[in-house]
């Protein structure tokens, strides 16, 4: 068999529909017939070639690497061109071949109702959208970790129901019951995947008011453990002009999240940053204190093959709460290294208040969304190149209608 006749059916599986009916998962229980096989000219007078099969000239293990390194949507196609693929692409060796490939670009999820969890997840490698439902998760407003194709998801009531799912197969666990409060004022969740062993480590970092006292709130981090399956309370604090907030990542063993101004003492800059070494768990948090790079409106904070990176709204030097650009850092030790500004052309449909975006990624991209319009925008670390997404196949049914999302990891061989 010719390469070309071999590329022409990865081709042809690439190509796909716009939308992911159902699940692609569902299409892969099916058993499908074989394919029929296509012939070819011969070099000689044209004349019609002996048909031959595809299945009888590539072997298992060469078939198993080549759809290894197809998209993960192309690898569920796959799946549905004959039975002999099906089988290929479900059994243990070829998820472990999926395993050492390097990692797939992560998809972004986008939330298209404010009351149920529905949406979209965007393919960044073949530029399209799919129609997919998540497991466990009830409302959008839900915390959201993700890592290395895992994602973990609390309830935004009592912050104590925590699910951890792969949402490309949907296998799910859910976990016992956080130590701590149950009813904090704010909480920043974070996940840690390991890609070798699959072992996970999941963070809380849980803020309350001292009562009575505005400037002085109660701090503590609760760790979960993917391999002994139980939580611990690894540090309790109280801090003095300073609170905690919802953003929280784990880079290469240490919990990064960000704190908050009270208004005591007045503080050079709204926000800081809190490193927290997760194995040697040194305390207290203030000699980890690290500032952000000026006044930022708002951070984001995400974990690009273990460098921490945070995007943030810059803020105007005499309206520090009027953001007037984006911008993208990395920390160098405990210096910010910047990345990137967003060109004024893509910023235009951010709006002016604090807190106007949503972004995550890993991997070399990031995402960056507008809480009002279903726009995605991406923002490639290597290239340094900002482009627009595929529209998403969702329209804005009301002025206020907010939009959010979060971004994953595809992968097939990684379970809670």
């Amino acid at each position: 068999m010719k390469v070309s006749e071999i590329l022409f059916w990865l081709l042809l599986i690439m190509e796909g529909e716009t939308s992911w009916i159902s699940h692609y998962i569902d299409d892969m229980s099916k058993d499908i017939g074989d394919f029929d096989s296509f012939s070819e000219l011969s070099d000689e007078g044209n004349k019609e070639a002996t048909t031959i099969s595809v299945d009888l000239i590539l072997p298992d293990d060469l078939l198993e690497r080549i759809l290894a390194y197809l998209p993960i949507a192309s690898i569920f196609r796959a799946g549905s061109v004959c039975k002999r693929w099906h089988e290929i692409v479900s059994s243990k060796r070829f998820l472990w071949n999926f395993s050492h490939v390097l990692s797939q670009k992560p998809w972004y999820f986008m939330f298209t109702s404010s009351d149920e969890p529905v949406g979209y997840a965007y393919d960044p490698i073949l530029r399209k959208w799919y129609s997919i439902e998540l497991p466990c998760i009830q409302t959008p407003n839900w915390f959201i970790a993700s890592s290395c194709g895992l994602v973990c998801f609390m309830d935004n009531d009592s912050r104590s129901e925590l699910h951890i799912c792969n949402p490309i197969t949907k296998n799910c666990k859910k976990l016992e019951e956080p130590p701590g409060l149950k009813f904090s004022d704010y909480s920043a969740l974070a996940i840690a995947v390991n890609r070798t062993s699959h072992n996970y480590t999941v963070s809380i970092v849980k803020s309350k008011q001292v009562p009575g006292n505005f400037f002085q709130w109660d701090l503590s981090i609760h760790i979960y453990d993917s391999e002994t399956m139980m939580w611990a309370t690894s540090l309790t604090e109280v801090l003095t002009g300073w609170r905690g907030g919802d953003e929280s990542v784990i880079c290469d063993g240490v919990l990064y999240f960000l704190i908050y101004s009270t208004g005591g003492g007045a503080p050079e800059n709204r926000h800081g940053l809190v490193t927290y070494n997760l194995s040697s768990r040194a305390s207290p948090l203030i000699r980890s204190f690290i500032p952000v790079p000026g006044p930022l409106t708002c951070g984001r904070l995400m974990n690009l093959k273990e460098k921490l990176v945070m995007v943030g709204g810059i803020g105007k030097q005499d309206r520090p709460d009027i953001i007037k650009g984006i911008g993208i850092w990395v920390l160098n030790g405990r210096n910010w290294v910047e990345v990137a500004r967003m060109p004024h052309k893509f910023f235009q449909g951010f709006g002016e208040l604090d807190d106007v975006f949503a972004s995550s990624g890993t991997d070399n991209l990031i995402y960056i969304q507008s809480y009002g319009a279903p726009a995605l925008l991406v923002f490639d670390m290597n290239q340094k190149l900002w482009k627009w997404s595929l529209k998403c196949p969702v329209s804005k049914k009301f002025p206020l209608q907010l939009f959010t999302g979060f971004c994953f990891e595809p992968r097939l061989e990684i379970a809670p």
